[in-house]
C-alpha cells in the first residue's frame, strides 16, 4: 500500500468552507488517522462507504486518449466536502480514505510520445503496474464488508476494481458499464479500452452489461465479439434515444436482471454524459439527471458491490462543473 496517501484532518481543514448556519458534508465524515492493514482498520469501523481516488491518466494515454483524468479526485473533493449535510447525504456513514498516488509514473509519462508505438508499449506496461495497487485496495475494502466508491483515473481501473472485488468474495462478479464504448478491446497490453476484456479473460468477470453503447464509437469486430458471448449484453444510445426502438425503463430492468444474480460493480464513464469535460466529450449523451437516476436505480439492489466514476478531465475552468457532477453521482448512489 505504498501508493496510498491518506486524507487527513489538515487536508479537510484546507478544503472545508465554513459558513454560519450551514452544516457541511465534510464536517461529519470519518477519516483514518493512520493505517497498518486496511482490512483490519476498516472491518470494525462503523461506516458503509469508503471513498478513495485514483490519480492517474496513464491508461488513457496508453489508449491514445486525452490525459487529465488524474485531476478528477481533487476536483471532486472541493465540492463533495462542501455540500450540505442532511438526511439525504448521510456523511456519518462515509469514510474519505485518500487516494492512490502515481506521481512518479505520471512524471515519466511526460517523456513519452503517443505517436511512437514503442512509447505506447511502455505506457501499457506502466498501466499493468498500476493494476495490483487498485485491486489490492478494493480487495481489502470489500473484504472488510464496506462498499468502495472509486473516483478518477481512466476506465483501465475497472480491471482492478473487478479483480479486487472478485478476490475478496472468492468468486467472479458481474458489472454494468454506463459508457459510449465497450472497453472490451483485445488483450494487447493494458489500457483504458480493455479493462473488462482482461477481467473476463482471467475469470474475475462473469456477466457484463454495456448501457448506452454508441454505435459510431464501436467497431464491427467488437460487435461481433460481444454478440457471440451470452454473458455479455448491451443496448445502444441510438436505439434508446434517437430511433426509440428500445424503451429506456424496460432496458433498466433488463440490464439489472442481467447482473443482479451476483454481486455487481457499477461503472460510470463520464464520456457518456452530454457536454461533460472528459476523455471523449459528446454533445449527444445522457443528461446528468438521467445518469443520476441510473446510478440510484442500480444502487437500490442489495447486490451492488462498488461504484467507479471515471474518465472525467477537469481543467481550471471546468473543475467545479466536474466536481459537482461526480459529487451528485456519489450522493445519489448513497441515498437510502
Amino acid at each position: 500500500m505504498d501508493k496510498l496517501v491518506l486524507f487527513n484532518n489538515k487536508d479537510l481543514k484546507n478544503l472545508l468552507k465554513r459558513r454560519s448556519g450551514e452544516s457541511k458534508f465534510g464536517k461529519h465524515i470519518q477519516l483514518l488517522p493512520s493505517f497498518t492493514n486496511i482490512y483490519e482498520d476498516l472491518v470494525d469501523l462503523d461506516v458503509d462507504y469508503v471513498i478513495f481516488g485514483i490519480k492517474e491518466d496513464i491508461g488513457v494515454f496508453a489508449n491514445y486518449g486525452k490525459p487529465g483524468t488524474s485531476m478528477a479526485w481533487d476536483a471532486t473533493l472541493k465540492v463533495l466536502l462542501n455540500i450540505e449535510s442532511s438526511n439525504f447525504t448521510t456523511p456519518k456513514r462515509v469514510l474519505i480514505l485518500g487516494h492512490l498516488d502515481f506521481t512518479k509514473s505520471l512524471e515519466k509519462l511526460k517523456s513519452l510520445d503517443q505517436r511512437l508505438r514503442k512509447d505506447i508499449v511502455k505506457a501499457r506496461k506502466k498501466v499493468a503496474k498500476i493494476d495490483p495497487h487498485v485491486s489490492h485496495l478494493v480487495h481489502q475494502i470489500v473484504r472488510a464488508g464496506k462498499i468502495p466508491i472509486i473516483v478518477g483515473g481512466g476506465q483501465n481501473n475497472a480491471y482492478g476494481n473487478i479483480k479486487g472485488a472478485s478476490l475478496a468474495l472468492k468468486k467472479p462478479i458481474n458489472a454494468i458499464n454506463f459508457d459510449v464504448q465497450s472497453d472490451f478491446r483485445s488483450e494487447e497490453g493494458r489500457h483504458s479500452g480493455n479493462g473488462f476484456s482482461y477481467a473476463y479473460a482471467e475469470g474475475f468477470l462473469k456477466n457484463y452489461f454495456i448501457f448506452g453503447l454508441h454505435e459510431s464509437y464501436t467497431s464491427e469486430t467488437i460487435f461481433k465479439t460481444i454478440k457471440k458471448l451470452k454473458s455479455i449484453k448491451y443496448n445502444t444510445f441510438e436505439a434508446l434515444t434517437i430511433r426509440h426502438e428500445l424503451n429506456y425503463d424496460d432496458e433498466l430492468v433488463r440490464a439489472l436482471n442481467h447482473v443482479k444474480n451476483a454481486p455487481f460493480g457499477i461503472e460510470i464513464d463520464c464520456g457518456a454524459i452530454e457536454n461533460i469535460p472528459g476523455t471523449s466529450i459528446t454533445p449527444n449523451g445522457f443528461s446528468l439527471s438521467t445518469t443520476s437516476a441510473f446510478v440510484n436505480y442500480m444502487s437500490k439492489h442489495d447486490n451492488h458491490i462498488y461504484l467507479h466514476i471515471c474518465e472525467a478531465v477537469p481543467t481550471l475552468e471546468t473543475e467545479t462543473q466536474v466536481g459537482k457532477l461526480i459529487s451528485h453521482l456519489i450522493i445519489d448512489f448513497m441515498k437510502p
